[in-house]
Formats: C-alpha cells, sequence, structure tokens
C-alpha cells in the first residue's frame, strides 16, 4: 500500500498539467480555398461563339459513359481493365499504404506498454568496479575471498513490464493524423484518376481500332474498284481504244491504293495490343474479341449534362489530390512547430528479479519506477526553426499548385468541349457530302443503266462515295474521342470500389 500511495502522489500532478494543456494544438489550420467559378457552361469560353453551341444541360452523363454507345464488347473490356489493369491495381495499394500509415500516426497518441523477460547467465569479475568497497572493509584474504563468491556464476531471472505515454501537449500527434487523413483522402483520388485514365485510354483505343478497321475495308474495296478499273483499261488498250500511258496511270492508282492497306493493318495490330496491355492480356489474346464488326453503330450526339461548374470543376480527381496535398502541408507546419515546444513522457515499469528461480515471484524481488521526463529544447542551431520555414514554404508551393490545378481544370473543359463542338459540326457537313456523293453515284448509275454513259464514269462516282465515307468514318471516330475527352476533363469517374478492392487493415 506505501508503494501504490507513493506512487499516485507522484504522478498526479505531472499527468493533471498534461491533461490541462492537451487541448492545445499549435500550427495553422487548414480552411478550403474559395476558388471563383462561373454560373454557366457559356461563360469562361475561349474561341469562336460557334464552337459553343453544345448543350450542356441535359441528363447527367452516366459513369459508366462508354456504354451511351451501346457496344458490349467495348463494355467488356473496360469491365476487364477495371477489373485488372496493372496501373489500377498499383495505385490501389498505394491507398491501402496511406491507411496504413494512418494507423501509426493514430498509435502514436496511445500508451506503449511492452511485456519482457529473460534469463541469463552471468560471472562478474573478481576486480571490477563492484568489488572497490572491499577493499576498505576487510583483510586482502577478506577481500579476495568475498571477490571470488561475488565472481562466482550465476543464473539471473528477471521479467516484468514497463508503459509509456506522451500527452500530445501541443497537438503533434493531432496534426500527424490530420497530415494522415489528407494523405489517404489524396491516395483515393489519385486511384480515382487512375481509373478515369484507364477508362478512357480503353475507349480511345477501342474507338480508334474500329475506325482503323472500317478505313481498312474502305480502303479495300477502293483497291478493288480501281483493279477492275485496270483491267477495264487494260482490255481497251489491247483493243487500240486507249493507249499505254493511260494503263500506266491505272496501274500507278491500284498499287498506290494497295500500298495504303499494310500501315492499317499495323495500326490495326498495334491498338489491339495496346488493348491487351490495358486488360493485362497476352498479345494476341483479344484477336478473337476485336475482329472487324459485322455492322456498325450509327454515330452519337448525346447531350453533354455536365452540372454546375464550379461542383464539376472542383470535383475532378486531380484537383481533389492537390487539395489534399495542400491540407497534409498545411498540418505539417503544425507538426514541426510543435517541436519547437517542451515535451513530457510519463512512464513507469515494474519487474522481478532474482537469481534463484524459486524466489522470483517473491514480493522481495520487486522491482518498480515511475515518474514523468522532460525535453526541453533549448539549442539546435536553428534546425528546428528551419524546418518550420521549410514546412511553410512547401505549404505555399502546395498553394500554387493547387491553383494551377484548378487552372489547368477549366482549361482542359473548355479545350474538350470546343473540340467536342467543332468535330460535330464537321461530322455534320462530311454525313451532308456523302449524301451528296450517294446521291451523283445513284444519277451516274441510272444514265449508264441506260446507256447514256461508259462503266468508267460509274466507278469513279463509286470512288466518290467511298472517300466521303472514309471521311466520315475518321470523323465520327474523332468525335467519339472528343467524348471521351470531355468525359475524362470533367472527371466522370468510373463506377467501383472506392478502396480499389484492397480490403481495410
Amino acid at each position: 500500500m506505501t508503494d501504490l500511495s507513493s506512487l499516485a502522489r507522484t504522478t498526479a500532478s505531472p499527468l493533471l498539467f498534461a491533461l490541462a494543456l492537451g487541448a492545445c494544438t499549435v500550427g495553422p489550420d487548414y480552411a478550403a480555398p474559395s476558388l471563383e467559378a462561373p454560373t454557366d457552361w457559356h461563360s469562361w469560353r475561349s474561341g469562336n461563339a460557334a464552337l459553343h453551341d453544345v448543350a450542356t444541360d441535359g441528363e447527367a452523363l452516366p459513369a459508366d459513359w462508354w456504354t451511351l454507345w451501346g457496344d458490349p464488347v467495348l463494355n467488356d473490356l473496360e469491365a476487364r481493365a477495371l477489373a485488372a489493369n496493372p496501373d489500377i491495381a498499383s495505385a490501389a495499394l498505394h491507398f491501402a499504404a496511406a491507411r496504413v500509415q494512418r494507423g501509426g500516426a493514430e498509435a502514436a497518441g496511445l500508451p506503449q506498454v511492452n511485456l519482457s523477460g529473460s534469463v541469463t547467465r552471468q560471472r562478474l569479475s573478481e576486480n571490477g568496479a563492484s568489488t572497490r568497497l572491499f577493499d576498505v572493509i576487510g583483510s586482502e584474504a577478506e577481500r579476495d575471498q568475498m571477490a571470488r563468491f561475488l565472481a562466482n556464476p550465476f543464473t539471473l531471472f528477471q521479467g516484468g513490464f514497463d508503459a509509456g505515454w506522451e500527452p500530445d501537449l501541443w497537438g503533434k500527434v493531432r496534426r500527424s493524423l490530420e497530415v494522415a487523413d489528407a494523405r489517404v483522402e489524396g491516395q483515393a483520388a489519385t486511384l480515382e484518376q487512375t481509373r478515369l485514365a484507364v477508362a478512357s485510354e480503353v475507349a480511345r483505343s477501342y474507338v480508334e481500332l474500329r475506325s482503323v478497321q472500317r478505313q481498312l475495308a474502305l480502303a479495300q474495296e477502293d483497291r478493288d474498284i480501281l483493279t477492275e478499273r485496270e483491267e477495264i483499261v487494260g482490255a481497251r488498250v489491247q483493243a487500240g481504244l486507249d493507249g499505254h500511258t493511260v494503263l500506266e496511270g491505272e496501274t500507278m492508282a491500284r498499287a498506290g491504293a494497295q500500298a495504303t492497306l499494310a500501315p492499317l493493318r499495323a495500326q490495326e495490330a498495334a491498338l489491339i495490343n495496346a488493348l491487351a496491355v490495358l486488360t493485362e492480356e497476352r498479345p494476341g489474346g483479344l484477336q478473337d474479341l476485336l475482329d472487324p464488326p459485322a455492322a456498325t453503330g450509327a454515330p452519337i450526339d448525346p447531350d453533354l449534362g455536365l452540372g454546375l461548374p464550379s461542383e464539376v470543376a472542383l470535383g475532378r480527381p486531380d484537383v481533389r489530390a492537390a487539395a489534399a496535398q495542400l491540407h497534409a502541408a498545411t498540418a505539417e507546419i503544425g507538426v514541426a512547430v510543435a517541436d519547437l515546444y517542451p515535451s513530457i513522457r510519463l512512464g513507469g515499469g515494474f519487474n522481478l528479479e532474482s537469481y534463484r528461480s524459486e524466489s522470483l515471484f517473491d514480493w522481495g524481488s520487486r522491482t518498480w519506477s515511475v515518474g514523468p521526463s522532460l525535453n526541453l529544447p533549448l539549442f539546435d542551431g536553428g534546425r528546428r526553426r528551419s524546418v518550420v520555414a521549410l514546412r511553410r514554404i512547401e505549404q505555399r508551393e502546395a498553394a500554387v499548385r493547387f491553383q494551377q490545378t484548378v487552372l489547368s481544370a477549366w482549361q482542359e473543359i473548355d479545350d474538350a468541349l470546343n473540340g467536342y463542338g467543332a468535330e460535330r459540326s464537321r461530322r455534320d457537313e462530311l454525313a451532308a457530302r456523302l449524301a451528296g456523293a450517294e446521291r451523283r453515284r445513284d444519277l451516274v448509275q441510272a444514265n449508264y443503266a441506260a446507256g447514256n454513259v461508259s462503266y468508267l464514269p460509274l466507278l469513279d462516282a463509286r470512288r466518290a462515295v467511298l472517300g466521303a465515307q472514309r471521311e466520315l468514318v475518321q470523323s465520327e471516330g474523332d468525335l467519339r474521342t472528343r467524348f471521351i475527352a470531355v468525359n475524362k476533363a470533367v472527371g466522370n469517374v468510373p463506377p467501383g470500389d472506392p478502396a480499389g478492392g484492397e480490403a481495410a487493415p
């Protein structure tokens, strides 16, 4: 009882003092930056007003925006990529690591308790410092006898526990936990940014692949028409109706058309491989899935329901990640400032020690210690204050990066909307051009059937239709690519587990 009452009196005053100061938190508090934003999508736009005629007030685009094309193959590829892409897996692991580090930061504010035990065989020196007292308490013979007894080997049994706790007087642990929370949020945003980038790249590669495959089919058809022209002109040359120079021209045209096929085939193979990498497949693993379809869907022209401009820009993953970095940098200042102040550690321990195993658990074998320790920084050459100054500079740098990220977000959104509007207008004009080429072909076809023209003008009219189709196919692919760019610019993150499939630690 005497030991316990003495322990209570010894620790009560420092503990009460520590608890009284425990609510103090140094360093600046984070405040989310306020940003100016337009009230509608017709403000803050660059370029000609004709580019701004894009509906942005319809139904909001779905998170799985690629499904608007109604292509089951693309839907399958997106599901594979979002489940197996290595970049997403890596980002998910970074997110999981940030959550583990957050747990470590939280544990720093809790008491630490350790249990220990040991059994050691020892021998003391007969002439060590512990034998100096023997020189003054007896004769030399008695001294040697006691020294030899002390030096006899013995086994020392020890066991016990110790505990310590450092009160968070200046909020260092609270600021560290704030830093960890901000980093978790930043990694979550980075994971979403990675998912969006992968989904966009899958859609872009797939759209480009289908466009190349359609271009290849049209180029082969054009080559076939030129081959037919070459055969007809060859027959006319043999009949003496045309000269050999005309035939050479037809041969050159047919060879030129044939030469366009190989690069298109190489481009097709490269895009299939790109999709294989994105979905973590071996080369050739998607060949059957990505064979050219028998028919293609109609071009899309969806309403771009983007929500309020400010919510869209600030909801982008990269903007949220930049805000989290600014939050962490602000809290880091508090961590550095707390190191300028004194710290108190409350600690104690209780142990049992005996050189005889049978008496280890006797009450007389106890040893204990308890009490606070104070760390008061007096002089370090300005190191701690330099760290504080550095953290303040890093916080300002993070604020500048945040502003740059937001400005870049508005620029990307404007560029994406302008590109979509321009390509939609181009697609409409090319569709009108194709309709005109088809009407002209039909007229030539009627004249040929009536015997008014030869077969060669009909072939030329068919080639004109093919040329218009190739330009329209390219534009339709570009329009879909622009649609992908809009979704990426506004941060339309695909649906999925925000933890990337990683279980909480």
